[in-house]
């Protein structure tokens, strides 16, 4: 799935709290990335993330490390 010649990829999570979204925000920022969301009221509280350069296997390190369960949603 392609919007605007970028990557929509889509994650399962445990991000499940406002303390975990607002790690988030603070680590996607960090990697310049603008355009996410969080569904926390989603059982797989489905990570949405809108990217032309980070690809599938980036964004699931990049979560882990941070110390939360990330794989791709299918």
């Amino acid at each position: 799935m392609e919007i605007n010649g970028s990557s929509v990829l889509l994650f399962k999570t445990n991000i499940r709290t406002e303390s975990d979204k607002q790690l988030m925000t603070q680590l996607m920022q960090q990697h310049e990335i603008n355009h996410w969301t969080v569904d926390q009221d989603d059982v797989d509280c489905v990570l949405r993330i809108v990217s032309n350069e980070l690809q599938l296997n980036d964004i699931i390190a990049l979560v882990n490390q941070h110390g939360y369960q990330c794989e791709e949603l299918t």
